[in-house]
């Protein structure tokens, strides 16, 4: 059964429509907020795109409706990949400026050409910024909380699909013209409603539940986030979580943060030498003294076997410093005694925001870095990453 290019736009409506009226009730009855109202943005502007196109359909004369189809199409996209942005707790006033303009530049530019520029009047502009914004929407997907959610791989794989569609179709339109046989058949309407119809319902899915499922995980992970050692360090995974918390925040705010990583890499050869009784007692004088010299406000992690990552908000990047060699200073005052002569080889390393980003994973691996190189060098006692 062959459908005509009318009754496939009608199905495809009808399919849109209902998952975004779903989603959208779904938002108010369990009262989401950041992401959740964002992505309900998203599903508002397809019921737009859809009404607008079916009007057209049914009203040819209503040519308007189409440049107006095509900023909701544009807009709609680009709210799922700021939906993602406010999920991962990253800014959004520079990206949201930059969908409003891309949304409105397609309305105008459909407009501009009149009754004359037909079904795809704007699409100059238009498949150009859903192949952006889905692209976009991709990455962030892949990166930040949404990167460790597995609730949200399928919406990446939404958008990666988007975009690779209207990669291609966004070439072939430019290349051999929307009246090709090939760009008919391929990239035409009917292929898009399909692909829409499919993608609309995956999308309505993952985001619940990637919504629900972070609501459960925040409970799920509260108790984690807050655990503790009997010396105040906290686990890997505990640290991970508190950092983040603190990059988010200190982004919105554009406060400085950074992370101080203290490494003893030869406690193995102290265990050869001296014994492992000698290298657990170096091991927890290790733990005790940073935590003991580290200010009030930081949080110390663990960081493997032999390393402890300590979370700062500093006033400057001397201050940070001053942070780190107080630390060390107490780590050679504690422990040139806990090992008869012997005194430890320490590396500190220092990662800052204003260097190295927000992304924690970033700043723990540069201050890692950093605390090695500093370990291996007699001309100095503390390494910031980004200092020669």
């Amino acid at each position: 059964m062959t459908l005509d290019p009318f009754t496939l736009t009608v199905v495809t409506a009808l399919v849109i429509i209902v998952s975004s009226v779903v989603y959208v009730v779904g938002i108010l009855l369990r009262k989401d907020e950041g992401a959740g109202r964002v992505w309900g943005l998203a599903f508002l502007g397809a019921l737009v795109t859809v009404v607008c196109y079916l009007a057209w359909t049914v009203y040819p004369e209503a040519w308007w409706a189409v440049a107006f189809g095509n900023g909701t199409f544009v807009g709609g996209t680009g709210c799922l990949w700021l939906g993602a942005r406010r999920f991962n707790e990253r800014p959004m006033m520079a990206a949201g400026i930059a969908v409003a303009i891309v949304s409105l530049g397609a309305i105008l530019t459909a407009l501009a050409e009149g009754p004359a520029g037909g079904a795809w009047a704007g699409a100059e502009v238009m498949f150009p910024g859903i192949l952006v914004f889905a692209t976009l929407g991709t990455v962030e997907t892949l990166r930040g909380e949404m990167a460790a959610d597995r609730n949200t791989r399928a919406l990446a794989f939404v958008l990666g699909v988007e975009a690779v569609y209207y990669a291609v179709r966004t070439v072939a339109f430019f290349a051999v013209g929307p009246d090709d046989e090939f760009f008919l058949v391929w990239l035409g309407t009917n292929a898009t409603g399909i692909l829409a119809s499919v993608l609309s319902i995956v999308a309505v899915v993952v985001t619940s539940v990637a919504l629900v499922g972070r609501g459960h995980l925040d409970v799920a992970r509260g108790a984690r986030r807050l655990a503790l050692s009997d010396d105040d360090v906290l686990p890997e995974v505990s640290f991970a979580h508190v950092l983040l918390d603190m990059c988010a925040r200190a982004r919105r705010r554009s406060e400085l943060v950074g992370v101080i990583s203290l490494r003893i890499d030869d406690l193995p050869s102290i265990a050869t030498a001296f014994g492992t009784e000698a290298a657990s007692s170096v091991a927890t004088a290790f733990r005790s003294v940073v935590r003991g010299f580290a200010p009030t406000s930081a949080f110390v992690g663990q960081d493997g076997e032999t390393g402890l990552l300590v979370g700062i908000q500093p006033h400057s990047v001397a201050d940070a410093r001053r942070i780190a060699t107080r630390i060390r200073r107490g780590l050679f005052d504690e422990l040139s005694g806990v090992v008869g002569a012997v005194i430890p080889i320490v590396g500190v390393g220092i990662a800052l925001s204003e260097t190295n980003g927000y992304e924690p994973s970033e700043l723990v691996t540069e201050a890692r870095v950093a605390a090695r190189a500093a370990a291996l060098r007699t001309d100095t006692a503390v390494l910031v990453a980004g200092e020669p």
